[in-house]
């Protein structure tokens, strides 16, 4: 795919650079020097432009890329601008960051593709991993629902599938199972592997080294975990 990401600071930039290392066409925008320098090397095109001004912004190929991603946060106005000047010139598919409630708010007025809360995001994931020690992976679904996955809980080792009742008791659908073994690679190095099924039996006892993708609300995953 192709994308456009307007805004190459420390989030726009990283997002830039792992799109291109998965193959993605990625064409960086910014009106600092020195953030395209930064990745000049690392993504198909970069300009040196003012995103707000609608004729600098007119020079983008914005009807040949399958989304445009404006990564600007901190620069409230700015994010906002450059989103209602894309609209305006027509853009189909919009992505934007924002960094606030009220940044969100006024970012959903121009029903967008989606809407990002990167640092929001990252700080649920730190209270996860600070005061529930428990290291997760999670993709929002919207504002209340996620999808997570997560390393079994150790009072669960032993247990059948069907014993476990997430979704009576919880809330939280399990959707995945995701079966941790360990193997000896080629030079006899015991190594651990991980095989994801969809459709898993009931009456599979669960093991240490496995983990759980469930699907529900936050604050149901928060209750789960305090439970535990």
């Amino acid at each position: 795919m192709k994308y456009i990401i307007i805004g190459l600071g420390n989030y726009g930039g990283v997002l830039a650079e792992e799109l291109s290392l998965l193959g993605h066409e990625v064409i960086g925008v910014d009106m600092s020097e020195h953030h395209v320098d930064a990745l000049k090397d690392k993504i198909a095109t970069s300009f040196i432009i003012n995103a707000t001004d609608e004729q600098s912004l007119s020079v983008l190929p914005l009807k040949d890329v399958d989304v445009v991603i404006v990564a600007i946060g901190e620069n409230f106005g700015a994010s906002v601008r450059v989103v209602a000047l894309l609209k305006k010139k027509g853009v189909k598919h919009i992505y934007a960051r924002a960094v606030d409630d009220v940044h969100k708010t006024v970012l959903e007025a121009f029903n967008l593709d989606c809407i990002l809360t990167p640092e929001k995001d990252a700080a649920r994931s730190l209270v996860q991993l600070l005061d529930l020690h428990v290291n997760v992976e999670s993709f929002r679904v919207d504002e209340e629902y996620y999808v997570m996955k997560f390393k079994l809980p150790a009072c669960f080792v032993g247990y059948k599938v069907s014993d476990l009742s997430l979704e009576a008791e919880f809330g939280l659908k399990i959707i995945a199972l995701v079966k941790g073994k360990k193997i000896l690679n080629a030079l006899g190095i015991s190594i651990l592997e991980h095989e994801v099924e969809n459709h898993f039996e009931e009456d599979y006892e669960l093991e240490a080294e496995d983990e759980l993708v469930c699907y529900g609300l936050y604050k149901n995953f928060m209750g789960f975990w305090k439970a535990l």
